[in-house]
């Protein structure tokens, strides 16, 4: 099949998409078409004659990688020649990992650890301590630190003394305990998130050969969303880059916003020192905003005072509309009672519910709003909370699996144990001593030992536990998670469910479709490879059931997406930018003028920024507001200001 390059993609497109060998940065502003030029790189590079499997696409999301491929094959007829390596920086590595684990130490069946089991990791490693919650630093700030020391590439110290700068913590305590949790993942043999970035770029850099094969597969290497490239991420591309320097990056240095979990511009802003036959393309033609949406999000852009960015002016080509509108309101209850009502406006316009967005900073933000939306029976819907594969129930069936698969999951059969009656942590570790510090469900006479030792309220809960694990080996189920889910739910979970949670069936139906996922993979051992390499950037995508409803999410959160109707509430200093982020970093203002930048290019129609005067404190008082210096710098002309009266 021929593609129609020319045809297909604008001049600035076509430029990026139809570059020739070396390096390569493509700036792509907001709406420009950044992942429509990505689909049509890898198809005119396979269409110029390179094999599908000799390209590698890096992305943040694997969703992400999924699509791009999906459409460069519909574009070509087909990739031929296999298909690309591509998928997350995480999903990646993990692949090298798999064939090369005893280079860095690790048998090839190492276990992921997905955030659970690392905070059940990191409290076990306090308690050993003997320390106590109340005097110790909280199992979530000791994973942060280590994740900053593992994906900045600096010291455990560094990172300890960074982050506790100025507060009264035993400093030696937490190296201690940050050491000490590095030694118990090993002892498990498992790798949490950060550890498979870590091992890769080892694996790479002490091992010429493995680096040497990789370079000569990956022919040209190319990365989505560049600016939001940690250390040990960029250090990994640069790794895998042959001497040709085939290396396609595509982001924007104006939406980096990610450095609270290590992200850093300087990868994007110095990659022309770093690569210096670099050619830089920029995509500026925007597709998704009206002009006048554009005209604001570049003065914000203009405004920025940080002398290393790529300048970049977006070029609408929709027609004109209306001005974006600045409204200043009373306090935070009038701010949502307008916002109910500019809600019911845009929908008398004809916009739908879910063609309106909500974003602000941060979620407490958003209170107020939440209660007023309720109390007017608008359907809304927050971006937050737990994702599917995080939540208790999913994790505890996924927790069987494991047990099945593995004989040394030492979370797994914790976490499993409990779900039992009369099993709490030290039971369960009891019991794991007890059998020798491994598990094998395959062995009926393991399965003996453990019933005899369970408590005797557990013993009957455990025999209705035995059948579906026979089945399990006696029928070589290993190809079919869905019958083992249903296996698994029909004789001991659904009473459990019923037992613990008020809405238990609606719990129930979230493992049905499970099971129904389960079946796309070959193995059950394939299916929790991939369950855990989900990261927190594969949010769910919406369901049916947030069909119709106004959307309230944080400005992170909405990175990606656009609505026609964009409505950012508390556009005052102190709430964004963030107060917070201004003492924290010295980067805190570019990082929060690039937050306001996202959050305004997120509108393809109508953009209303709301200004509250006033803001009510806890303690019952309350302090003026003064209106975000972002706001203060728009000339008159890129918006419309309004007061509006009480409502």
């Amino acid at each position: 099949m021929t593609v129609e390059f020319a045809e297909d993609l604008n001049e600035e497109q076509l430029a990026a998409a139809t570059a020739g060998n070396g390096p390569a940065l493509i700036l792509a502003a907001a709406g420009t078409g950044k992942t429509r030029t990505l689909v049509y790189r890898v198809a005119y590079l396979v269409s110029k004659g390179i094999p599908a499997d000799r390209i590698l696409l890096l992305t943040f999301t694997n969703r992400a990688a999924q699509e791009m491929l999906e459409r460069a094959s519909q574009l070509l007829g087909g990739l031929g020649g296999g298909m690309p390596w591509s998928g997350t920086f995480h999903h990646v590595a993990n692949r090298m990992l798999r064939r090369y684990a005893a280079r860095v130490g690790f048998s090839s069946g190492f276990t992921i650890l997905d955030q659970d089991d690392a905070r059940s990791l990191m409290s076990a490693c306090i308690k050993e301590k003997g320390l106590k919650a109340k005097e110790f630093p909280k199992r979530e700030v000791l994973l942060h630190v280590h994740s900053q020391a593992q994906n900045r590439s600096i010291s455990l110290r560094d990172a300890i003394d960074q982050h506790f700068d100025g507060h009264d913590v035993d400093v030696h305590l937490v190296l201690q305990v940050l050491q000490r949790y590095g030694e118990r993942k090993y002892e498990l043999r498992s790798m949490d998130f950060d550890d498979l970035l870590v091992n890769c770029v080892k694996l790479l850099r002490e091992h010429a050969d493995v680096r040497e094969q990789y370079v000569a597969q990956f022919e040209h290497v190319l990365v989505d969303e560049y600016q939001d490239t940690n250390e040990i991420q960029s250090n990994m591309v640069d790794l895998l880059v042959g001497p040709a320097g085939n290396l396609f990056v595509v982001g924007d240095d104006f939406q980096s916003i990610y450095a609270w979990r290590g992200a850093d511009t300087r990868h994007i802003l110095t990659f022309p020192d770093r690569y210096p036959s670099t050619r830089i393309y920029k995509l500026e033609t925007n597709y998704r905003s009206v002009p006048e949406v554009l005209d604001l999000a570049n003065v914000t852009v203009a405004c920025s005072q940080q002398p290393d960015l790529f300048r970049k002016v977006m070029r609408p080509t929709r027609t004109p509309h209306h001005r974006p509108v600045i409204a200043r309101v009373r306090d935070g209850s009038h701010q949502a009672l307008f916002v109910v009502e500019a809600i019911r406006a845009s929908m008398r316009e004809g916009y739908n519910a879910d063609d309106i967005v909500v974003l602000y900073r941060a979620h407490f933000h958003a209170m107020e709003l939440q209660v007023e939306l309720t109390r007017n029976r608008i359907p809304h819907v927050v971006t937050s909370g737990t994702r599917f594969f995080e939540q208790a129930h999913i994790k505890d069936v996924l927790c069987f699996l494991r047990i099945l698969q593995t004989q040394d999951d030492t979370l797994a059969f914790q976490r499993f144990m409990t779900l039992l009656p009369g099993v709490g942590p030290a039971t369960a570790m009891r019991l794991w001593n007890k059998l020798g510090g491994h598990f094998d469900a395959a062995d009926s006479d393991q399965r003996a030992v453990l019933g005899r030792g369970l408590p005797k309220g557990a013993q009957s809960r455990w025999q209705a536990l035995e059948p579906v694990m026979e089945t399990y080996y006696a029928e070589a189920l290993d190809d079919n998670g869905g019958r083992v889910v249903a296996l698994f739910v029909e004789h001991f979970y659904d009473q459990y469910l019923f037992d613990t949670y008020e809405n238990a069936q609606s719990r129930l139906e979230d493992l049905e479709e499970l099971g129904l996922q389960f079946e796309h993979f070959e193995s059950v051992a394939h299916c929790l490879q991939d369950v855990a390499l989900l990261t927190n950037l594969d949010a769910e995508v919406d369901s049916v059931a947030d069909a119709g409803k106004v959307r309230l999410s944080t400005v992170h959160q909405a990175k990606g997406l656009e609505w026609p109707v964009v409505i950012v509430i508390w556009a005052t200093e102190g709430m964004f930018p963030s107060g917070r982020s201004l003492q924290e970093s010295a980067d805190g203002e570019a990082e929060e003028r690039r937050l306001f930048y996202v959050a305004a290019t997120r509108a393809q129609d109508e953009l209303l920024l709301c200004v509250p005067e006033y803001r009510r404190m806890r303690d019952g008082g309350g302090m003026y507001c003064q209106a975000s210096r972002f706001i203060e710098e728009l000339p008159r002309e890129a918006a419309q200001v309004r007061r509006i009266g009480y409502l």
